[in-house]
């Protein structure tokens, strides 16, 4: 309530008067008499019964003969009538509002046009008046004068004047006819005035205007009741129709409220007409204008029979309060005496004026907002044309000093007026709640069906008993809340109903929306409220409040079922229509009392209903419990959360209490703990019986538990889980990985049996790049896939344990994939190594038709260089390992294997406390290179192929066979796991197409991890038994379980795998290339020929050919057309069939086996002994790099139409061997003094080089060159400074090809001078220096491993790595 009026006197004080039950008043509120039902019908039949005299009289329509005399037309003059507007010339009220006289003129325009609608307007003589009128309205100075004071006698009189000439002419003199006539005309142009003022809404600004002007017009038209009557209007004589009034019946049929009165009392009309009759001389209009004037009279001296100041917070509510009574009074008083003008003569004083407001308002709106008069051509008898919502109700209580004195002093009105309106507003509300033809009174326009409340007739009654008995509009809101709330505490009426009332009195009905504003006015500003009113209303919305929160408590008992009551409308009306009512105060204390009994309430429920999944799910016998109980248990759990939680989503607490929370804070903690126990037995009861849960049964188990425990977890996020899910079923998981491990193999070896390396294209279709490789590896990785799948399906919520899940998964993956190269590489060997149809033919002949075969060929000078007939399913299996290795990678990233390892490194112990236990050792033996080789074959040379076996002659590995060739290179790569030292056999065997393969020699080499413990690379030149020696490169790493490990080891099994079938494919078209870019083919293209000396030539190859001319570039380029024919036949065929990838790969290997050939055509391989291979001549050096243009034009494919290169990338063909070649025609006939001082600059300057590398970095130097000289170096076997290809180098592509990029860029950044110790070695004279150089290069390789070592051995610790395990 408002404090801030400096009128409020004592507000707190009277308020909590009243709620304590002492009222100031001493006698006002004492002795209340019991209300009869017999006295409530009395004074709401009187109350009907006046409204009935009240009424507008019905009028009916009856002829008068007109009187012979003439006439005689009214003495007033025009000056009388129009006094009042004269006498309050000051009054802006009474004044023309600014903008009226263009408006009026557009409307007389209208009626002398025609346009009028109006019936009256369109008579001839009408509009000859209004034309005599308008031509002196339209002079501009009486326009100009209107304008300026706007006054309405002025314009009435100046229309007067004109109407009056306008009518006199041609009538005789004494005749007072046309007279008639003129005040009609004027009424006319009244109504005019009238008219346009209402059409643009001038009537609220100005209602005593509008009030005069009626006046005026009804004054004017005093002889005339019909304008529309044809004699009278023309003045003629006869007869004329008039209308009178038709006498009361004082019948019951004809009193409507009577009859509403009846009815909610339950009486007979026949009673109710004896009773009228009874007291039909004392119910009159008088009694009732006395009542009125004696209410008027003890406002006046503030007794305590009306409301006092003391009845309001505010001095001065309570002034406009009475300010709003007298008027009302007054209106009242009015209406009755307008009603039965006789009461007029017999009262005394000056009668009110009626105060006719359109649209205005006063202070009397505020409280009674219902209020309006009515104007005269309603012909209404009283003010009152009451709203159909009568629903807000209160007014003063008093009871007398004397009963007998109070029931005396009105007739109308009661002692107690608010007792009698409560017990009459209650019979009329129970019986029209009872009635099922109510006629329900819902605002226009509302999409909701209407509230079944009071009918229009019984709001009819008590707004007629309100405005008697002066009951304010709070008042009735109140006491009808007050009948409401009884009616509902007692279970009478539904919420709905309950709802219904509220809105019934918030929303205005249609009659009384236009005084919402004063309604809301009332309603919101409880300043204005009378005490009694703010202490009921409080009382009101605290026992609905209780009886609310009581049936919420019931319904929510039933929330946990599957259909329970909505607790929607009970939480709407106390958020709607009690928390927000201004007037309830509600106590923390007691709402945080009742939440927690309604908490308490739902856990009960809630444990409950988790006893009765119990005992449905788990049987009582332990030894047969399962799995599937505890799975069943968890889901019927689940699915009652989810349906709480689904129904509460929108609104989830209810009065501050969330049924869910309630839920799951019972039932989860006990479904965890009777889990945990069920789980545990069940696994004892197995381990007893030596049997085994089955592992779908243990994954179900998982992923019901981990559903359970993140509902647990959202709801309840302070209270841990009872048991860890992971740590009692991890078990599973693990014996899942044991049975996929040992069922991998099986898989491998099926999809290959089933598989016919073939595209999968129909009807010989040109296969796209994606059916290019068979089902099998599709087969083998959409296992993998699945594998993988399936631990990741279960949402593994432990990051530690699923990192281990996929490391051993990564390792399972590594064993397919191994196993899956393994058995394609030997179809793959087994299909490149078969005979051609010529070599089957001469293994079947006799020795001597061999050598007659090979003398002829000799004689013929004829290279047996045979095209290779290739399989498709070779190239598919090629494919295949290409397919397969995209698909690792793309597994690798899906695994997110560095967060794996992130995470499993962060659980790790520090590196002070590790064991570093390494049972398997990897070895990685990378066969380089051969030298001076033992000649087996007839021709002095031998097709070698080297064969690593163990002490026990088991095979290891082997290589591939270098045709003609006595310092062959195979740079091929092989893993020996081996958990200790291991000595291996190197075996060199030439290959005979013919017969046994002979030996050519042996060397062994002791494998022992204890050497290379610092895992650096070392290499070791073997010397042969029989006669040269075999470079090997040897690099060990302990075999680690780690998921990078797993991939790492299976992406360098497949490259490796891809590049034996690559180089297989390239060693088939590599004996044609040597052929092409031999000695041979220089010599006999500067010889132009060969002559009949070639089998002399033939055993002197070394001798320095004659020429005198040399060749054309027609020429050159012609002597390499036999190749590129042979190559675009060959890439034809693999085109076919091969990818892009895997083609590009084919490609590569053989520019890179071009670029060998030239190497070995222009230099010796590196060594440190001199060579007795023949420098070039200055013709054949530059036929060579012509060639060697010429190749790379043909490997890079530029398409000459549009530019496109279609062969080897640029960076590719651009190795690092492509530029040493480049590089030998800068040096290549350089002096061998020029030579040696360059090398020696290159030397120093490279030796200076890794000096500052390792004076301004702690890692590793750029690799320094690798030993290529015996000696020293190869006997104790140093460690190299370049880092091998170790295993965690090649865990994905990514990996790879950055590694592949490194090591071109240090090859290209750290220039060495190799080829000119290569070129030396063709000098006899720097024999000396190439010795010394090899000394020198094993005392700078020596002092770089040794710190090297040392580094690594500072350096070696655990790397910090952090964050949580991403999923796949």
């Amino acid at each position: 309530m408002s404090t801030s009026s400096t009128q409020s006197r004592g507000i707190n004080k009277r308020l909590n008067s009243l709620q304590s039950g002492h009222p100031i008043r001493s006698d006002s509120y004492s002795n209340k008499r019991i209300i009869s039902h017999n006295d409530a019908y009395l004074y709401a039949l009187r109350v009907a019964y006046l409204a009935y005299l009240l009424q507008p009289r019905a009028r009916r329509t009856q002829l008068v003969p007109a009187p012979q005399a003439p006439v005689q037309r009214s003495s007033t003059s025009i000056n009388d009538l129009m006094k009042d507007f004269s006498l309050v010339r000051d009054s802006k009220s009474t004044k023309f509002p600014h903008g009226f006289m263009a408006e009026l003129e557009k409307r007389l325009t209208g009626v002398l046009m025609g346009k009028e609608k109006r019936p009256e307007y369109n008579d001839a003589a009408v509009k000859r008046t209004f034309a005599a009128f308008f031509n002196a309205f339209s002079e501009p100075g009486f326009k100009k004068r209107m304008e300026k004071d706007r006054r309405v006698e002025d314009l009435v009189l100046i229309f007067f004047s004109n109407a009056t000439k306008e009518l006199s002419k041609g009538k005789q003199q004494g005749g007072d006819g046309w007279k008639l006539m003129v005040d009609r005309h004027l009424a006319l142009f009244v109504r005019l005035v009238s008219l346009v003022l209402k059409d643009h809404d001038w009537v609220r600004d100005r209602p005593d205007l509008t009030s005069r002007l009626a006046t005026l017009e009804s004054k004017l038209l005093a002889h005339d009741q019909d304008l529309a009557a044809s004699p009278t209007r023309n003045g003629t004589t006869g007869g004329t129709t008039v209308e009178v009034e038709v006498p009361l019946s004082y019948d019951v049929k004809d009193m409507p409220l009577v009859q509403v009165v009846a009815r909610i009392f339950g009486l007979r009309n026949t009673m109710v007409q004896s009773d009228i009759n009874k007291h039909r001389s004392v119910w009159t209009e008088k009694a009732a204008l006395q009542d009125l004037k004696t209410y008027q009279t003890f406002l006046n001296l503030n007794s305590r029979k009306t409301l006092r100041s003391d009845d309001f917070d505010l001095d001065e509510a309570y002034d406009q309060w009475k300010k709003g009574e007298i008027h009302d009074l007054s209106q009242m008083m009015l209406a009755i005496m307008q009603s039965n003008p006789e009461l007029a003569k017999s009262t005394t004083g000056s009668l009110p004026q009626f105060n006719h407001r359109a649209n205005g308002s006063d202070a009397s709106d505020l409280q009674y907002p219902d209020r309006r008069t009515s104007d005269y051509s309603e012909a209404s008898s009283y003010v009152i044309d009451q709203p159909a919502d009568m629903t807000n109700l209160s007014s003063r209580s008093q009871s007398p000093d004397s009963s007998t004195d109070e029931d005396k002093t009105f007739t109308y009105m009661p002692s107690n007026t608010r007792g009698y309106y409560r017990f009459i507003l209650a019979q009329a509300l129970t019986y029209d709640l009872n009635d099922k033809d109510l006629q329900t009174t819902a605002p226009e326009g509302s999409d909701s069906s209407p509230a079944k409340l009071l009918s229009k007739q019984s709001t009819e009654l008590l707004n007629e008993i309100c405005l008697r008995w002066r009951i304010p509009y709070v008042s009735r809101i109140i006491l009808f809340l007050d009948i409401v709330r009884e009616k509902f505490v007692d279970q009478e009426i539904t919420l709905d109903t309950l709802d219904a009332a509220f809105n019934f009195i918030k929303e205005p009905s249609p009659e009384s929306r236009k005084y919402s504003n004063f309604v809301s006015s009332v309603l919101f500003d409880r300043s204005k409220w009378l005490l009694a009113d703010t202490v009921l209303n409080q009382q009101i919305l605290t026992a609905l409040h209780v009886a609310l929160l009581r049936d919420l408590y019931d319904v929510l008992q039933h929330c946990y079922e599957p259909k329970p009551p909505s607790v929607g409308p009970i939480v709407y009306v106390l958020e709607h229509h009690i928390y927000d009512d201004l007037g309830f105060s509600k106590t923390q204390e007691d709402l945080d009392v009742y939440r927690d009994q309604l908490y308490q309430g739902l856990q009960g429920k809630a444990h409950e209903m988790y006893r009765a999944f119990l005992q449905k799910e788990v049987p009582n016998d332990q030894n047969s419990w399962d799995f599937f109980h505890v799975i069943e248990l968890g889901k019927m759990v689940v699915a009652l959360a989810q349906r709480i939680q689904k129904r509460y989503r929108k609104n989830p607490e209810v009065m501050g209490v969330n049924p869910l929370t309630a839920l799951v804070e019972t039932i989860l903690p006990l479904y965890a703990e009777d889990a945990r126990d069920i789980i545990k037995r069940i696994l004892d009861l197995a381990k007893e019986r030596n049997e085994e849960v089955p592992i779908e049964d243990g994954f179900q188990l998982y992923g019901e538990l981990v559903e359970i425990r993140r509902i647990h977890g959202e709801c309840l996020p302070n209270v841990a889980f009872a048991f860890h899910i992971e740590g009692d079923l991890a078990e599973f998981v693990w014996r899942w990985t044991r049975m996929t491990e040992s069922a991998i193999p099986n898989w491998v070896n099926e999809a290959i049996k089933q598989d016919n390396f073939r595209v999968r294209t129909e009807n010989s279709e040109i296969p796209s790049e994606d059916q290019r490789h068979s089902l099998s590896v599709i087969d083998i990785f959409s296992s993998f896939n699945q594998t993988i799948d399936r631990i990741v399906q279960l949402n593994w919520d432990d990051d530690l344990q699923y990192a281990k899940f996929m490391t051993a998964l990564a390792r399972v993956v590594g064993t397919g994939v191994a196993r899956y190269c393994e058995v394609l590489e030997q179809k793959f060997t087994k299909e490149m190594d078969r005979l051609t149809p010529e070599q089957e033919a001469a293994r079947n002949q006799s020795t001597q038709e061999k050598w007659l075969s090979l003398a002829k060929d000799a004689w013929n000078n004829k290279e047996k260089i045979e095209p290779f007939n290739f399989f498709p399913e070779s190239f598919v299996k090629l494919n295949n390992i290409d397919f397969a290795a995209a698909q690792l990678d793309k597994l690798e990233h899906e695994v997110n294997v560095d967060a794996c390892a992130a995470v499993i490194q962060s659980h790790a112990p520090p590196v002070t406390q590790r064991q570093k236990k390494v049972n398997n050792y990897v070895f990685t033996i990378k066969i380089v290179e051969a030298e001076d080789l033992k000649a087996c074959d007839v021709g002095g040379y031998s097709d070698p192929y080297v064969v690593l076996g163990d002490e026990y002659q088991k095979r290891l590995a082997k290589t591939r066979i270098i045709y003609r060739n006595l310092n062959p290179r195979w740079d091929e790569t092989v893993d020996i796991t081996t958990q200790g030292p291991l000595n291996i056999i190197a075996t060199v065997w030439d290959w005979d197409a013919m017969g046994d393969h002979d030996c050519v020699g042996r060397a062994s080499l002791k494998l022992d991890p204890s050497h290379f413990g610092d895992f650096l690379p070392r290499e070791y030149w073997l010397d042969l038994d029989s006669q040269g020696r075999i470079l090997l490169r040897v690099s060990m790493e302990g075999e680690r379980d780690e998921i990078q490990f797993y991939f790492g080891k299976a992406f360098r099994t497949l490259k490796r795998t891809e590049r034996d079938m690559t180089r297989n494919i390239t060693d088939k078209l590599s004996a044609y290339i040597n052929h092409c870019l031999s000695r041979r083919a220089l010599r006999s293209l500067l010889s132009k020929g060969i002559t009949m000396s070639s089998v002399s030539n033939y055993f002197n190859r070394n001798k320095q050919p004659q020429t005198t001319q040399p060749p054309s570039e027609a020429e050159i380029t012609n002597a390499l057309k036999p190749l590129f024919a042979y190559f675009d036949d060959n890439f034809a065929i693999m085109n076919q069939t091969l990818t892009s990838a895997s083609m590009v790969a084919v490609m590569t290997r053989l520019w890179k086996e071009v670029l060998v050939t030239l190497e070995t055509l222009l230099v010796p391989p590196l060594s440190d002994k001199p060579s007795q291979q023949r420098q070039l001549s200055q013709q054949e050096l530059d036929i060579v790099f012509k060639w060697l243009q010429y190749l790379f034009d043909f490997f890079h494919a530029v398409d000459e139409e549009t530019g496109e290169a279609n062969g080897v990338p640029l960076d590719v063909l651009r190795s690092p061997k492509y530029f040493d070649i480049k590089t030998l025609n800068f040096f290549y006939f350089e002096a061998t003094e020029s030579l040696i001082r360059t090398s020696e600059r290159m030397a120093s300057a490279t030796a200076a080089r890794q000096q500052n590398q390792r004076n301004n970095r702690l890692s590793a130097p750029v690799a320094a060159s690798s030993h290529a000289f015996g000696g020293a170096a190869g006997l104790v076997a140093l460690p190299s400074t370049r880092r091998s290809k170790s295993v965690m180098l090649s865990r994905n592509l990514g990996t790879m090809k950055k590694a592949k990029q490194e090591k071109w860029k240090e090859a290209q950044t750290d220039p060495n001078d190799d080829m000119i110790l290569r070129i030396l070695r063709m000098r006899p004279e720097a024999e000396r220096y190439l010795k010394d150089r090899s000394r020198q290069k094993e005392r700078l390789a020596a002092a770089a491993a040794a710190e090297q070592i040392v580094r690594q051995s500072l350096l070696a610790g655990g790397g910090r790595m952090m964050g949580n395990l991403p999923r796949r």
